[in-house]
């Protein structure tokens, strides 16, 4: 090192941080600062035993985002037709006088749920991402059901489970055997490589991956299991079956914490290997392997992911992955058991920040994947309401990341819906708007985080001022409230470092200046609680084989109101396969899943140039030998399609798939495609069974040459 870098070196100071973004993660971050404004490299704090020093290469040069020149500082008015691309500059005062005064004119004319505060996780933290909630409350506006991640993976772990716990997630790295199923964590959670691998470095640890594609984790594993989409149950049954049938299940851990060994046992008896086969598409020799690995196994520990999210059979296949460690029995060993999400066991108090007291039970509430059809007039999305004039929206991109597209920008682009979109780059579904202002992001506002893959809660401080023009989450609820009339009530007229004081000390965790120096807490159960010794999370104590898929409470349930979705009636009675999933006919003769990129995260860093350069452009990977059936060679534009629309790709050769799928991965920009439309052109709004969500990796679909 020479002398200018020593001493550069010496004078560049660290701020501390956590990534806000929605990866299970929530890496505490070590970040280089050049001065009040300007961040250089950012790093995995080491001093984080389960960040340990790494975070994925995105976030590692967020300065390309927070210094990107195409960054938006300055609030606009649409000027022309809505999606033409006219503004005019305005004032924040004047910006928000005229988001207040449409707000009032829309509630004049049709009451208040005409307008729906509309939001999700650009950013996880607590003050900036969900107090949109406490001025949605105070004004009586329309309820949002937030289903479009989770509550598929999640139903189906709390059928069995009853808790949204488990192990502590750092055990992988005592394990003798990861499995890392419906997750691609390189690309998603790379902080469960770290573990998996350092297991495998130190204990000889296999690492098995089970997915729908030869991903990035995939390739980094000793066993790798490539399914056919929606099909884990049939797999999961089948090694259940053989896991009875060979003398490999834990009988007395079954018989004392499980609610009807005896019948699912009767149950499997025809869910044999070939059965399994047929409908996987593995070979009856990959699904022994895997079950006499993990039944000799005792510290295996399966970490399950949100591909269990994506499938309209998702709660049903992930209660089934989920119930394979209840017959092995390793949840009794240190380094064993199941893993989703630590959700459960890291709440804090946010009735003031969200103003849960303000809450009127009466206000219907919107399901947040079906945007498309609420915005569109369907009746069963409106639940009995009016229509939706108004909208504010922060932290989410739904013309790009919602289903059914086309349905979504046709709900924009009406003349009678008045839309603010509070964001950091001209979206997609900025560009649809009537009004668009300009958003901090993280470094540049307090905030604080809980870590749903770890036990962490964890700080982020401002660490440097915005340019000139961004203002925070907080400042535009504060703002709209005092012209809306609702300053006055609850949890309104606080600072973000306020709400923050707040909810540390309700949970014991001190203020935001004590904290600030610890950084985080550790909130990891003891082991007994976490692996569940004392018992499942239902009231008598046992895991559920027999799941209650209507009654069952959950922390992503929908309101009484709105019922339950989808098609519960053929959700089984034990763990088994069912084809609720858009199977493939002769007219789709395809199943298209939209995977995540590695160099994306949704649609957060596709304005980033090395994200860009490095994804290319959007490709659909197609089996060889597919291809060539259809035609097409590598690099082909390829046409994709159903009855929702199609969209132009280039075609990707790829062996790593199944015959009859296909993989587009990334959610490119709309106009990134051919045509102006994205990948979710293709993908469906109806909500799964039982609870609802999003589908969006259940597509049936034609592929042609385009």
């Amino acid at each position: 090192m020479n002398q200018h870098a020593s001493i550069a070196q010496a004078k560049l100071r660290i701020g501390h941080s956590a990534c806000p973004h929605d990866c299970p993660s929530t890496c505490a971050l070590d970040v280089e600062l050049l001065d009040d404004r300007t961040i250089g490299r950012i790093h995995g704090a080491k001093a984080n035993t389960y960040t340990a020093g790494i975070v994925c290469a995105k976030v590692a040069r967020y300065a390309d985002r927070v210094h990107h020149p195409d960054r938006l500082k300055t609030p606009l008015v649409r000027a022309g037709a809505k999606g033409e691309g006219g503004w005019k500059e305005s004032s924040w005062e004047a910006a928000l006088d005229l988001v207040a005064e449409k707000f009032m004119a829309a509630e004049e004319k049709y009451g208040s749920e005409t307008v729906w505060p509309y939001f999700y996780a650009g950013t996880m933290g607590l003050v900036q991402r969900d107090g949109i909630n406490r001025l949605r409350h105070a004004k009586k506006y329309s309820g949002f059901f937030g289903s479009i991640c989770t509550n598929l993976a999640w139903t189906g772990w709390m059928m069995g489970a009853g808790k949204l716990a488990g192990p502590d997630p750092r055990e992988m790295a005592k394990s003798d055997c990861v499995v890392i199923w419906g997750t691609n964590a390189v690309v998603t959670q790379v902080n469960v490589m770290t573990h998996a691998v350092r297991a495998r470095k130190e204990r000889g640890a296999k690492i098995v991956v089970i997915d729908i594609y030869d991903n990035a984790t995939m390739k980094q594993a000793d066993m790798g299991l490539v399914l056919k989409p929606g099909t884990d149950g049939s797999l999961a049954c089948a090694v259940m079956h053989i896991l009875f049938r060979e003398g490999m299940a834990d009988r007395d851990y079954l018989e004392k914490y499980t609610d009807d060994p005896k019948g699912f046992e009767a149950h499997l008896a025809d869910k044999t290997p070939e059965w399994a086969a047929a409908i996987t598409g593995l070979s009856v020799a990959e699904i022994e392997a895997f079950a006499r690995l993990v039944g000799t196994t005792k510290r295996t520990f399966f970490r399950l992911g949100y591909g269990f999210s994506r499938q309209r059979n998702g709660a049903v296949n992930m209660h089934a992955a989920l119930s394979v460690a209840a017959v092995t029995g390793c949840w009794q060993y240190e380094g064993g058991g199941a893993f989703h999400s630590n959700s459960g066991i890291l709440k804090l108090n946010t009735e003031l920040v969200e103003g849960v007291r303000l809450r009127d039970p009466g206000i219907r509430h919107l399901d947040q994947s079906r945007i498309g059809p609420v915005l569109t007039g369907a009746p069963d999305a409106l639940f009995g309401g009016p229509p939706v004039t108004a909208m504010l929206i922060q932290n989410t991109n739904p013309a790009n990341v919602a289903p059914e597209q086309r349905l979504v920008k046709q709900g924009f682009l009406r003349d009678d819906l008045f839309t603010c979109v509070h964001e950091q780059f001209m979206t997609d579904t900025a560009k649809l708007a009537d009004i668009v202002l300009p958003a901090t992001m993280f470094l540049e506002h307090d905030d604080i985080y809980k870590g749903g893959g770890n036990q962490h809660i964890t700080l982020g401080p401002k660490l440097i001022d915005p340019p000139e023009g961004p203002r925070t989450n907080h400042f535009v609820i504060e703002e709209l409230a005092k012209r809306l009339g609702v300053a006055d009530r609850p949890g309104f007229g606080m600072t973000e470092r306020q709400h923050i004081d707040i909810m540390l000390d309700k949970k014991g965790l001190g203020t935001f200046d004590t904290f600030k120096e610890q950084r985080w807490a550790d909130l990891q159960p003891e082991f007994d609680q976490a692996h569940f010794i004392t018992g499942f999370g239902h009231a008598d104590g046992k895991y559920r084989f027999r799941p209650d898929w209507t009654g069952q409470a959950a922390s992503n349930r929908p309101p009484k109101s709105m019922g339950i979705f989808g098609p519960h009636q053929r959700l089984p009675e034990f763990p088994d396969h069912v084809d609720l999933i858009e199977v493939a006919d002769d007219e789709h003769p395809f199943r298209l899943a939209t995977s995540p990129a590695r160099n994306f995260l949704n649609s957060s860093f596709t304005e980033t140039p090395v994200s860009i350069a490095r994804e290319i452009r959007p490709q659909l990977l197609i089996h060889p030998e597919d291809a060539t059936a259809l035609g097409l060679d590598e690099g082909s534009r390829v046409e994709v399609g159903n009855r929702r629309g199609e969209v132009v790709l280039h075609a990707k050769l790829f062996d790593g798939v199944r015959r009859g799928v296909v993989i587009a991965e990334g959610v490119w920009p709309n106009s990134a495609h051919e045509r102006g439309e994205g990948i979710n052109v293709l993908t469906g709004a109806d909500a799964p069974a039982p609870y609802g969500g999003a589908a969006v990796h259940d597509n049936k679909v034609w592929v042609r040459a385009a």
